[in-house]
């Protein structure tokens, strides 16, 4: 289970998080949609401490952390139990999309190189890549970049998934292999947080769908009570202008 708290965070004067409060249940696919700087993103980079909330607790099975007296080693207990996907695949260029997968195994969780090697491999034949092993991301399309960075956080086992835009940075012919990937992992229980502008995934994917504004939840409920009965004027406006 993942449990968020009185979650503020803000860069000068703005406010971009005002007290968020969210509970994930284990196996539960949650996926956020809202305007552009509305706090989505944010969001999901104070939960992994890529941005430091000033306020709040953030806890992720048994791990819960003090966001705002966060210690290096209690961050990075809070990390190992969660696997983050970004928005432009934060590849390593030099690496292999075999090496990519096993560095986290490597550095973090001290597999042996053979072991972690296998793993990644195994990883590449699930996600459909078998044949990409020992390719650079230089000569992946983008959806495959996306794959072996879905892959290398699906392979830390994390208690969740974060993904920020995962298909925003893709041409959209790569976008329905990212989002098949996707919905494979929920067939799975797969605990996930998804930020995305893909309206049609998440009527498809989530159990929940929530709509932030002004840095709040504004409204969240089933995917068909916020599509097809938004109560709040602002996410009427929103689904207004996205089905436009």
């Amino acid at each position: 289970m993942i449990k968020i708290d009185l979650l503020k965070k803000s860069f000068g004067e703005n406010t971009i998080l005002d007290g968020i409060d969210l509970t994930i249940e284990t196996g539960e696919i949650v996926v956020i949609i809202g305007s552009s700087g509305t706090g989505k993103s944010t969001l999901l980079r104070c939960i992994n401490f890529l941005e430091r909330a000033e306020q709040g607790c953030i806890q992720v099975g048994e791990v819960a952390v003090d966001a705002a007296k966060a210690s290096q080693k209690e961050i990075l207990a809070l990390r190992r139990h969660i696997g983050f996907v970004f928005q432009n695949y934060a590849l390593f260029a030099h690496q292999t999309a075999k090496q990519n997968i096993a560095e986290g195994l490597i550095t973090v969780q001290k597999q042996p190189k053979a072991e972690a090697y296998n793993k990644a491999e195994a990883i590449l034949s699930e996600i459909g890549l078998a044949d990409q092993v020992d390719q650079y991301p230089a000569s992946l399309s983008g959806g495959q970049q996306q794959r072996v960075g879905i892959g290398r956080a699906m392979a830390l086992n994390p208690d969740i998934l974060l993904f920020d835009e995962p298909t925003s940075a893709l041409d959209p012919e790569w976008v329905g292999e990212v989002l098949n990937l996707m919905k494979q992992l929920a067939q799975q229980h797969q605990t996930m947080l998804i930020v995305t502008h893909e309206m049609q995934f998440a009527r498809e994917v989530a159990d929940r769908v929530i709509f932030m504004a002004g840095g709040k939840i504004v409204e969240q409920g089933t995917p068909s009570e916020i599509f097809e009965r938004p109560q709040d004027p602002r996410l009427q406006q929103f689904l207004r202008q996205v089905n436009h």
